[in-house]
């Protein structure tokens, strides 16, 4: 387990002129010297904050983990995970095995511009979307998004062992990581979220209750046109007008359009929508005696990749 952030953040900042208008200032493009010094600090602040839980990786006297009394066996692969180590199996307590073509050669402290390396802490900030790019916004905010593991880097071997294959080679040269399934299953549980835990969380002018928000996500936006025709299937849900419907969400998550009618291709409407139980069993068991096709269920995962 890698321990990383993901920041978006507004390359400037917002003055209030006068009540209700902003204005916004662009800063400066941060410089090599500008990333190493941030790195430095961060650094220097991890290390405190450490110190004085303590969390310090030599310190023996440090509190248990929380989780260990709610769950141990969360705690337990949570802890081997960060470690690199193999917490379940005959293996228990050895490294997760590595292949790739042995360790590179020198210590790199930075691999281009505006990044950083400094005592295993890595800092890049050198991608930036310019002004009113709405789809090069879109397509950085998914991919701060995106899932930890892609299933198309995870293969299943033929000796049953599961091979996960890293987007980019690491500096001791290591490629692969080779894992017997109880060990992989572990890894897969040690990423899941503690309860309470949020992992998207907002600040500044973007928090959700910070008094300028609503000024600052639709600062610059053409105001919109009250007289234009409504389309006919609009993403927006019916009185809630920054909330997207569930059939725009899955069309535009999934790539599935919902509402498509597979037997004419017509648009379908949704009616209502059904959480009893007794009353979905009801729906379907009628499904059933009448002869039509039950919904198609979940798709069953592909024998040689793992999710």
């Amino acid at each position: 387990m890698n321990i990383h952030f993901h920041t978006l953040v507004l390359d400037g900042v917002f003055s209030e002129t006068r009540p209700g208008h902003l204005t916004f200032h662009p800063a400066p493009l941060p410089s090599d010297e500008d990333v190493a010094h941030v790195l430095a600090t961060v650094r220097a602040r991890v290390g405190r904050l450490l110190a004085h839980r303590p969390l310090e990786p030599a310190d023996d006297t440090a509190p248990a983990d929380p989780l260990a009394d709610a769950s141990p066996v969360l705690a337990g692969l949570a802890n081997a995970s960060v470690q690199g180590r193999v917490a379940l199996g005959p293996r228990a307590g050895a490294r997760v095995r590595r292949l790739g073509d042995g360790p590179a050669l020198g210590h790199v402290t930075s691999r281009g511009p505006r990044q950083a390396q400094l005592d295993g802490f890595d800092l890049h900030a050198n991608v930036w979307v310019p002004p009113n790019d709405r789809a090069r916004l879109e397509q950085l905010a998914r991919y701060l998004l995106r899932p930890p593991l892609a299933q198309d880097r995870v293969q299943l071997r033929a000796d049953g062992r599961v091979l996960v294959t890293l987007k980019t080679v690491w500096r001791d040269g290591t490629s692969h990581l080779l894992f017997e399934p109880i060990e992989f299953l572990e890894k897969l549980a040690a990423i899941i979220p503690r309860p309470a835990i949020n992992l998207v969380v907002y600040h500044g002018v973007l928090a959700p209750h910070a008094r300028s928000r609503a000024h600052v996500v639709r600062y610059g936006r053409p105001a919109p046109d009250l007289h234009a025709p409504e389309r006919e299937a609009s993403p927006r849900a019916a009185g809630t007008p920054g909330a997207w419907t569930w059939a725009a969400l899955m069309h535009r998550v999934l790539d599935l359009d919902v509402l498509a009618c597979p037997r004419c291709g017509g648009r379908l409407r949704v009616l209502a929508t059904v959480q009893a139980p007794r009353a979905v069993q009801a729906i379907l068991a009628s499904l059933a005696r009448s002869g039509a096709p039950a919904p198609p269920g979940p798709a069953p995962p592909a024998p040689a990749a793992i999710t």
